[in-house]
């Protein structure tokens, strides 16, 4: 995880740096109901490249919002799982579903 003096001093820049890119949101939003292996979550998501899924994942792993977890079989099996802190998004997650659902209904 970063240290604390990494981190920019607003929070809300803070939440953004961390799960502000359009990719780590739909990790989130997917990861959320429970653990999936790398290719549901590539088919879940949908035109995002496999080098940039991988890329997210690691970062959000290095965050500590995602845990990867890797099963000693052939051909090797990788689960990723929302961590507590991971989990801890959900209301803002939630938030966001909810001001899009309105948005749309506005402008429909």
């Amino acid at each position: 995880m970063q240290a604390a003096k990494e981190l920019p001093a607003c929070p809300v820049e803070t939440t953004l740096m961390l799960i502000g890119d359009k990719w780590k949101v739909l990790i989130l939003r997917d990861l959320m109901p429970g653990t999936k292996r790398f290719g549901e979550l590539k088919k879940s998501i949908g035109n995002v490249s496999q080098k940039v899924l991988t890329a997210q994942l690691r970062d959000m792993e290095q965050n500590g919002l995602v845990h990867r977890e890797v099963y000693a079989e052939v051909p090797p099996r990788v689960e990723y799982s929302l961590t507590e802190l991971g989990r801890s998004l959900e209301p803002i997650l939630d938030a966001m579903r909810n001001w899009g659902e309105g948005y749309k209904s506005q402008i429909s």
